[in-house]
């Protein structure tokens, strides 16, 4: 491992960025990306759409949130991003709740390990139809949306450095990401007109305790060796990179892709 290895650097606190803007966040439940970044923006003033297809801890994660940050600014709606009905009600009932969609963070994603000649045709429909379809079905929600209301909005995708970076096994998610990546570009474009802004982020190596007891100990170690820092990204240091292009502070900012990550090749 890296010999200087450093250990997180100490958590950032609120500033207001996001004060009362109303924010959309799926596979928002649990310890990953999406719960992270449910927390900051509720730290920095937002009120949050909570959404997951796992209903159980989405309710967990939602008494939580409210029990720290009160009812009257987090709400929860499931949704399977795979399913278009589903992703049409989430918004509708964000708008009910609400009453407008500021910025909408399409964090849900799949992912899996296999060689392309193993692979079959369900395992890769799958990881694309969840993270570059689901990205866009959401997207294409929010965006209708946001372009019809005063003050436009932001969304904010969720990418990977593997849509650049060749890994084996992951092919089918691999492309997914590369696809998110020219989504966000070329929707960005459409979007401009109307006052939304389209980016994306690009995590290397973001971990949580969940995701570390499913992967292997040779894996990890094999990924956070390429890291500059010796460490895997905590998941609400890709919150912080979502907060920063969610507010006003990239306000010239659409169509990218920003990378949050320490890796070297």
């Amino acid at each position: 491992m890296n010999q200087h290895a450093k250990a997180p650097p100490p958590y950032v606190p609120g500033h207001g960025l996001l004060q009362d803007r109303v924010v959309v966040v799926t596979a928002a439940a649990g310890a990953g990306i999406g719960g992270a970044t449910a927390r900051r923006c509720l730290e920095e003033g937002a009120k949050v759409v909570l959404s997951d297809a796992h209903q159980r801890r989405l309710a967990e994660s939602r008494a939580g949130l409210e029990r720290q940050f009160g009812t009257a600014r987090v709400a929860a709606h499931p949704c399977d991003v795979t399913d278009e009905a589903q992703v049409q009600a989430l918004y509708a009932a964000a708008l009910d709740r609400f009453g407008r969609i500021d910025v909408a963070v399409n964090n849900a994603g799949l992912g899996g390990t296999a060689d392309l000649a193993d692979m079959t045709d369900e395992q890769w429909d799958r990881v694309l139809d969840v993270t570059l379809n689901g990205t866009m079905r959401c997207t294409r929600a929010a965006l209708r949306i946001m372009r019809d209301q005063d003050g436009g909005g932001v969304i904010v995708n969720n990418a990977s450095v593997i849509g650049w970076r060749a890994q084996r096994g992951q092919s089918h998610y691999a492309a997914a990401k590369a696809g998110v990546m020219a989504l966000t570009r070329c929707a960005a474009l459409e979007a401009a007109e109307h006052g939304v802004r389209i980016n994306a982020v690009a995590p290397s190596l973001a971990m949580h305790p969940h995701l570390v007891k499913v992967t292997s100990a040779e894996l990890l170690a094999e990924l956070t060796e390429r890291e500059a820092f010796g460490r895997y990204a905590e998941p609400w240091e890709v919150a912080n990179v979502i907060v920063f292009l969610a507010a006003d502070y990239s306000s010239y900012m659409t169509g990218e892709v920003v990378s949050v990550s320490s890796q070297h090749p």
